[in-house]
C-alpha cells in the first residue's frame, strides 16, 4: 500500500510564494517520475511540472521561470517551490508518482492566490 501525502497549500497574495511537499510512504521499491498537477474549477487537470528519478524536469509554459520542482530521493519526497504567484494559479494541486508498475495520486491541496 502506497500513500502520497501533500502539504503546504494555503492562501497567498499575488506575487507571494508557497512551497508544496509530497511524501510517499508504504511499500516502495523505487520511484520513477514524480510530478505536480493542478485542477482549477471548471477546468481539466493539467501538468504543472514533473521530475525524473535522475533529476530531469519539465514545466508547463505557464509556470516556467516561476515554479521549481525538486525531489529528495532519500526521503521519497517531491517539492514544488512556487514564486510570483498569480490569481490564475489558484487550483487544487495534486502530487503524482510512478512507483513500480503503478501510478499514484495524492489527495490534493488547495492553493488560493487572492488579495
Amino acid at each position: 500500500q502506497v500513500q502520497l501525502v501533500e502539504s503546504g497549500g494555503g492562501l497567498v497574495q499575488p506575487g507571494g510564494s508557497l512551497r508544496l511537499s509530497c511524501a510517499a510512504s508504504g511499500s516502495i521499491s523505487s520511484i520513477n517520475a514524480m510530478g505536480w498537477y493542478r485542477q482549477a474549477p471548471g477546468k481539466q487537470r493539467e501538468l504543472v511540472a514533473d521530475i525524473s528519478s535522475g533529476g530531469s524536469s519539465n514545466y508547463a509554459d505557464s509556470v516556467k521561470g516561476r515554479f521549481t520542482i525538486s525531489r529528495d530521493n532519500a526521503k521519497n519526497t517531491v517539492y514544488l517551490q512556487m514564486n510570483s504567484l498569480k490569481p490564475e494559479d489558484t487550483a487544487v494541486y495534486y502530487c503524482n508518482a510512478d512507483i513500480g508498475m503503478f501510478e499514484y495520486w495524492g489527495q490534493g491541496t488547495q492553493v488560493t492566490v487572492s488579495s
